[in-house]
């Protein structure tokens, strides 16, 4: 059995890689997001050390909040912009923006030219780099159909993310050790352009959004991103750790370089050598966590990944040795790969479509100020109580915070089980199959559960059709005109006909055996269904072949009147 388990886990993992491969579409948006992320890891190695170099472990602070603050104030506002049309269309700007503007901090550096405007080209960067995470977020389940791929797809981008947080550092390393941070601002830009590139070949259909009003309301459209996660309490704890983590980056931005410098003794190679062992370590963990696609347990697993944010910086300052911080820091990036397989998940199944990237802008404002307040909070602990003494202390936050929550976030997971079991039994009807991620989750939170007897009528001939049905257990009879014409089992659907063709019932469906029904509305049907053109299609198909197969006596073709 245990054998057995293994190897189905393997198949999966192997799967969870090969599906977004074979995916060309995936595919395009992975690549454009290792493109993206290895030019800001390469980015904020380069742009530490001209800080530190500028003014020492406070100037550090100091752009790393003036880096975020203004990210953290404008991804919300910006966020609806993803909302409103195709989201690889924002991130082609997004990326452009990011490559203008770190290619021209590659001129000013290499022509000794003033340091603020280095540091205010930062900052344009990183509000561009704030909005690619929330649209990319929201664009992946889009372009999936069920949460198993959606998993996979996160287990995907969080092994790219990996290798970006181990390539960026890495590169960056190899680059100053032969060069300056000049080139390594220009190869940054250079990623940037390709992740756009890449983004422009994306093709697919996309569900119907809201189109942009003709007098946008951004910060109306913000709030209500921030209306959705403050009031789903699961969201909010998600939120709430990931603020957590983040701050704790934020910190490890600063503690790389003093730790390198000062507590090591490691040189500026040394500070890419400390980001590159949490790469290092991010890959490994993006390998393990491609095992836990299938496992039903993301929310506990991501609160291991928080904790293990937190917990190997606190023993660098314990052991602060070069070998044994490589080592722990290695364990930061499994943190930071199962948070973001886990993390980003769970997200996307919480929070609805229509405002999904918008909560992810929220997430995005969160790190963003998280990160900020980490980065002016370490050096002042570091003032006051010492580097080691500062390690320890906002090491041990999250793992803290992880235990506290633990119990809520396993109550979570079952939760999002049950969901998956809806969804498997939408996706046995030929007419939803085709239906994205986003939409059939949106039908599965709108299925009530209905029990009929045996003999008993679902519905009648000619009666108005208010309800769409799938069996979950037992069978029914399709009686038309008196006569059975067909026989109906578990994952069977019926009752689309009227609502769709807008006329009364068409035939009866009686319950040939105890009925587990789940019941879904007619207008949350009709819009879903209607809303994406394969589905809409495939509907068509199949209620034009059930009345070839029967057409009542009666003609039940006029609309139904409503009192």
């Amino acid at each position: 059995m245990g054998l057995g388990a293994s190897r189905r886990r393997l198949r999966e993992a192997g799967c969870a890689f090969t599906s977004n491969w074979r995916n060309h579409n995936l595919r395009r948006a992975q690549l454009s997001f290792l493109g993206a992320w290895t030019a800001e890891w390469a980015f904020t190695v380069a742009l530490g050390i001209v800080a530190y170099d500028d003014g020492g472990a406070l100037a550090l602070g100091l752009v790393g909040l003036l880096r975020m603050l203004p990210s953290a104030l404008l991804a919300p506002l910006l966020s609806p912009f993803a909302d409103r049309g195709r989201r690889e269309r924002v991130l082609v700007v997004v990326s452009t923006l990011r490559g203008v503007a770190t290619g021209v901090a590659a001129v000013v550096v290499a022509l000794a030219g003033p340091i603020l405007l280095v540091y205010t080209l930062a900052v344009l960067s990183t509000i561009a780099a704030t909005l690619f995470r929330p649209a990319h977020s929201a664009l992946l389940p889009t372009l999936c159909r069920t949460g198993h791929e959606l998993a996979s797809a996160n287990v995907v981008r969080g092994m790219l993310d990996s290798i970006a947080t181990l390539v960026g550092p890495l590169l960056a390393a190899v680059l100053l050790a032969f060069t300056d941070v000049s080139v390594v601002f220009a190869v940054a830009a250079a990623a940037s352009f390709w992740a756009a590139l890449l983004l422009l070949r994306v093709r697919y259909d996309a569900p119907p959004r809201p189109a942009a009003p003709r007098r946008p309301d951004l910060g109306r459209e913000a709030i209500e991103g921030i209306r959705v996660a403050v009031q789903n309490r699961d969201l909010l704890l998600i939120l709430g750790l990931a603020a957590a983590q983040s701050l704790t980056r934020g910190a490890l931005t600063v503690f790389s370089v003093v730790v390198a410098i000062e507590l090591l003794g490691t040189g500026d190679p040394g500070v890419g050598a400390l980001m590159a062992a949490v790469g290092a370590g991010a890959v490994l963990g993006s390998l393990g966590a491609s095992l836990l696609v299938g496992t039903g347990r993301l929310a506990a697993w991501f609160a291991i990944g928080v904790a293990l944010w937190g917990l190997p910086i606190a023993l660098v300052g314990v052991f602060p040795q070069e070998i044994a911080a490589l080592g722990l820091l290695a364990f930061v990036g499994v943190g930071n790969a199962l948070i973001d397989v886990a993390g980003f998940t769970l997200i996307a199944r919480l929070a609805p479509d229509a405002v999904l990237a918008r909560v992810f802008g929220v997430l995005e404002s969160l790190v963003a100020v998280s990160i900020g307040l980490g980065a002016i909070l370490a050096p002042a602990v570091i003032g006051w109580l010492g580097v080691e003494a500062a390690l320890i202390g906002i090491g041990l936050v999250c793992p803290v915070l992880a235990v506290a929550s633990w119990w809520r976030l396993r109550r979570l997971d079952r939760s999002v089980d049950n969901l998956d079991v809806d969804i498997g039994l939408l996706q046995r009807v030929p007419m939803l199959a085709p239906l994205p991620l986003p939409a059939i989750e949106q039908l599965a939170r709108g299925l009530e559960t209905v029990t009929v007897p045996a003999g008993q009528a679902v519905l009648t001939q000619g009666e108005v059709g208010d309800r769409y049905y799938v069996i979950e257990s037992g069978e029914a009879e399709v009686v038309g005109d008196g006569r059975v014409v067909a026989t109906l089992g578990p994952g069977d659907g019926f009752g689309e006909i009227a609502l769709l063709r807008r006329t009364r019932r068409t035939a009866s469906v009686v319950a040939a055996t105890a009925l587990e029904l789940r019941a879904l509305a007619a207008d949350r049907f009709v819009s879903v269904v209607l809303g994406y053109t394969p589905s809409a299609r495939a509907a068509e198909v199949g209620v034009q072949d059930r009345l070839d197969r029967f057409a009542p006596k009666e003609s039940f073709d006029e609309p139904p009147t409503t009192s």
